[in-house]
């Protein structure tokens, strides 16, 4: 069987496969093909974007359809990449919409565009183009790498953001597209039109961005302040996809405990969590549909009413599986309900091995704290704990590294000994990665490690646990934290480097190694993204998204870091110290 012939009948099992929940309006007289920038199974995994497809399907007059890269052993058919449903041309679509969750699809951006048949450059598209808009979570803290790419971002969470975008764009129908971009971002908060701003630069530093466009060269980050308005679950059920084996439920945006590294914990200000009563609605009705509810957010075992959800899952034959459990939250009676339906990994995140290093990236969080929660949960029968951790972060030393092996092994021990055999835990697997820092966070102005050094720290960390039996270490490569932090933090200057990289059939180390050699004309060299400690009064690429969280703030909390002292959580019902509500 061809190629072209395997993937048909990959594209008709995937629409066999899926249920939807909603109804496609193939006579609506615009066309949006949604594209996720990687393949089927990430894409489909993915709870936003599986709600801007159902955003868009709701407006009257509009069908959309989906696209993803193609999977590595299919071609494209000849006119270029088309829709699952109907096999639509990309390039006939009126508004093609790039979702877009992690920044090392930023490098699938040129490619997507290509096989659409489209220009990558916006500059080199016209009138009988399709208009590019991107959104999703990299989108919302540092969109410049692929701002030569897109005619325009949506910044912010959709359920309100993008019926605003639709209106607008209705009504800008006719207008010559400058026109157009102008007149929809003068309308609606949080448009973010590239050409209407003129990045000035001098040597490495951005030194002004020049704006030309209506209203105020700041761009709000939108969010919905109410979840409940909105139920965010899976609407679509496709076996193929990544989490497949289960229905998602979002239980909360934000989070309340602002550890320092993570860009999530800011971009989603303020916390904001659902109605228990919605949530039990929720896991019932998906409960009819998969075993397994994922729970999603930044962190579940705070959450008022996670307890509830697990002995509901449970009494109704399944089982809850929340994203991630913070150590010193676990109660008795979550970690027995989670055991009771069935679970036997759970996964916690001490992030750092010392308490030290705990503080300074504001952890709140014990060794005390996280061998209770495992006592506890091992002591229900658990039998796999994955814990995260980095290596790398500002002011780390080894004896921080080495921690991580000595708390390793405490956990094993308390893990193991007494208690019968439900205290029996199968195996510990350690995740580890390099500190990436973010936009939008206290470490936004550090620089990552080089790759020398943090490769010394996993070998360091490799010889202090080879003694521990049942553990498997998970180590990421230094150099992919490399890349990420180049696009973390890059500006447009980084689109020649996609650019590179697309032309090298996506080696993005080699195209990075001839870079740091030979330079790549427009840009600085790559150490200025990844290397460079940036001042406190700098202009930073991002700094034009309105976050609704003050710099000061931002400053203040790393300096705090600095001397290890940590923030107590937030209290949204009096605190307005970073100014995010």
């Amino acid at each position: 069987m061809s190629q072209l012939a395997t993937s048909e009948v990959r594209a008709r099992e995937r629409r066999a496969a899926e249920r939807f929940r909603f109804t496609k309006k193939l006579d609506a007289p615009r066309r949006v093909c949604l594209a996720y920038a990687n393949r089927y199974p990430i894409a489909m995994g993915n709870l936003g974007f599986q709600v801007v497809y159902e955003l868009f399907d709701k407006a009257d007059d509009v069908v959309c359809e989906r696209a993803f890269l193609p999977d590595e052993d299919e071609s494209v058919a000849a006119g270029g990449l088309r829709t699952l449903e109907s096999g639509w041309r990309v390039s006939d679509c009126d508004l093609l919409a790039l979702s877009i969750s992690f920044e090392t699809d930023y490098l699938n951006v040129p490619r997507l565009l290509e096989l659409a048949g489209l220009p990558a450059r916006r500059s080199a598209r016209g009138a009988s183009h399709p208009l590019v808009i991107a959104g999703g979570p990299a989108i919302f803290l540092n969109p410049e790498p692929i701002a030569d790419f897109v005619d325009a971002f949506l910044i912010g969470e959709g359920e309100e953001l993008l019926p605003e975008f639709l209106a607008a764009w209705r009504e800008a129908q006719g207008l010559p597209r400058a026109e157009a971009l102008s007149a929809i971002a003068a309308r609606v908060r949080g448009v973010y039109v590239p050409d209407h701003f003129t990045p000035e630069y001098d040597g490495e530093r951005l030194v002004e961005l020049h704006y030309a466009g209506p209203a105020t060269a700041r761009v709000e980050r939108r969010l919905v302040w109410d979840l409940n308005q909105f139920a965010t679950t899976t609407r679509v059920l496709s076996d193929e996809a990544v989490f497949g084996d289960m229905v998602l439920v979002e239980a909360s945006r934000g989070c309340q405990w602002g550890c320092r590294f993570c860009a999530a914990g800011y971009m989603y200000r303020p916390i904001r969590t659902r109605d228990p009563e919605q949530l039990e609605d929720a896991v019932l009705a998906g409960l009819d549909e998969r075993r397994t509810i994922g729970l999603v957010g930044a962190e579940m075992a705070s959450m008022p009413g996670v307890d509830r959800l697990a002995e509901l899952a449970t009494a109704r034959g399944g089982r809850l599986s929340p994203s991630s459990l913070k150590a010193d939250c676990v109660t008795p009676r979550l970690a027995a309900a989670i055991a009771a339906g069935g679970a036997r990994s759970v996964t916690v995140a001490p992030e750092a091995g010392s308490d030290r290093m705990r503080r300074v990236i504001n952890k709140n969080l014990s060794e005390a704290d996280i061998l209770r929660a495992a006592d506890l949960m091992a002591g229900e029968g658990v039998q796999q704990l994955k814990c995260y951790f980095m290596v790398g972060l500002p002011t780390e030393t080894d004896a921080d590294v080495l921690a991580i092996a000595e708390l390793t092994d405490r956990l094993r021990a308390r893990l193991t000994e007494g208690g019968g055999a439900r205290r029996r835990v199968g195996a510990v697997t350690i995740s580890l990665n390099a500190f990436v820092p973010k936009p939008w966070t206290p470490f936004q102005w550090d620089p990552m490690e080089s790759i020398a050094t943090l490769r010394g720290k996993a070998q360091l960390l490799r010889k202090a646990t080879r003694r521990i039996a049942n553990l498997t270490l998970d180590i990421e490569s230094p150099r992919e934290a490399y890349l990420q932090t180049i696009l973390s933090r890059g500006d447009r200057r980084v689109a020649r480097f996609i650019d590179a990289v697309h032309a090298a059939d996506g080696d993005w180390w080699r195209v990075i190694r001839t870079w740091q050699r030979d330079g790549l004309a427009g840009a600085p060299h790559p150490d200025a993204y990844v290397h460079r400690t940036y001042a406190a009064d700098q202009r930073l690429p991002w700094d034009f998204i309105d976050h609704r969280i003050a710099k000061s703030y931002l400053w203040s909390e790393r300096r705090k870091a600095l001397t290890a002292h940590q923030t107590a959580p937030c209290d949204t019902s009096t605190c307005r110290s970073c100014a995010a509500c």
